[in-house]
């Protein structure tokens, strides 16, 4: 796998509080990378640091394993992590010719970059007519000018109402479907689990889980169950080693499957030993529960 970007032990201190304590993880080509955390956790600070706008206290990063400056990596680079900023007088062409004489990139990429982004129909219009979700592609456009081989987003939804966080996602996923790997901050357990493939979580500036957010909600689920023999249905359970946690609620008994097991093939068994399911129903844990369990640690 090629590296877009390494980050070794990286922790960043304002005084008395440490925002991000002592950070690893690696993004590859390809990736579309979520940092998870509540507000305040570290996500903002991380991505100013490696964007080289907040400065480290210790540890260290690198771009494409170290084989440009950074200062040469960051023309690779394509971000938004602050609110859409472009002269509210001038039309989106207009806004992104600016950025485009700053970038030095060719003016032909405007149109190409408004069609990606679904506003080449108000290419003429001005931007102080752009609802906030147009803002925020414009926005994406903007970053994505110059043909970055990593996209770095921070909350890109926020603030937004239900339509536009929902096609700010769909172009997230179309940019990463052509290739360009994705560096998003979010404190949306929805929107990592919708959008990327990686995620790193983040609780008050320390790591609790990196890797692949479908491994992080490979559970085998649970079952909910419901029987008039409650106490021979959880003897059971308990003794079957198939089982882990069991929770029991208003009658209603949740048993966490340590193995994978089929409904219809627990109902069979049940039905052998004489347990006779009132309700009985398969279900696989959520990124939020998953989420939850992390962050009960600290």
């Amino acid at each position: 796998m090629e590296p877009i970007l390494t980050i070794n032990n990286l922790t960043k201190k304002f005084g008395f509080l440490t925002a991000v304590n002592d950070l690893s993880f690696n993004i590859n080509k390809g990736d579309v990378y979520g940092i998870l955390g509540p507000n305040g956790s570290g996500k903002s600070t991380t991505l100013g640091i490696v964007l080289s706008v907040v400065n480290k206290t210790s540890g260290d990063f690198k771009w494409f394993d170290g084989k440009v400056s950074a200062h040469d990596a960051l023309k690779k680079v394509g971000a938004i992590i602050e609110r859409p900023n472009f002269y509210p007088y001038m039309t989106a062409a207009q806004n992104l010719k600016l950025v485009c004489k700053i970038k030095g990139v060719d003016y032909s990429k405007i149109d190409e970059k408004l069609e990606v982004v679904n506003l080449l129909d108000r290419k003429d219009h001005k931007f102080s007519t752009f609802s906030l979700g147009m803002k925020q592609r414009l926005a994406i456009a903007s970053a994505l000018l110059n043909d970055p081989e990593i996209l770095i987003l921070d909350e890109p939804t926020n603030g937004l109402d239900p339509q536009g966080i929902h096609q700010i996602r769909q172009i997230m996923k179309d940019i990463a479907s052509q290739g360009t790997t994705i560096l998003l901050a979010s404190h949306l357990l929805d929107e990592v689990e919708k959008v990327c493939s990686h995620v790193v979580v983040l609780r008050k500036g320390v790591k609790l889980y990196s890797g692949r957010v479908d491994e992080m909600i490979s559970s085998h689920g649970f079952f909910e169950l419901k029987c008039e023999n409650e106490e021979e249905l959880i003897a059971y359970l308990e003794s079957n080693p198939d089982f882990g946690t069991l929770k029991i609620e208003n009658q209603l008994i949740t048993a966490f499957l340590n193995e994978p097991m089929d409904a219809i093939t627990f109902n069979k068994l049940m039905f052998e030993k004489g347990i006779v399911l009132s309700h009985l129903v398969k279900r696989k844990q959520s990124l939020e529960e998953q989420f939850l369990q992390l962050t009960d640690k600290l």
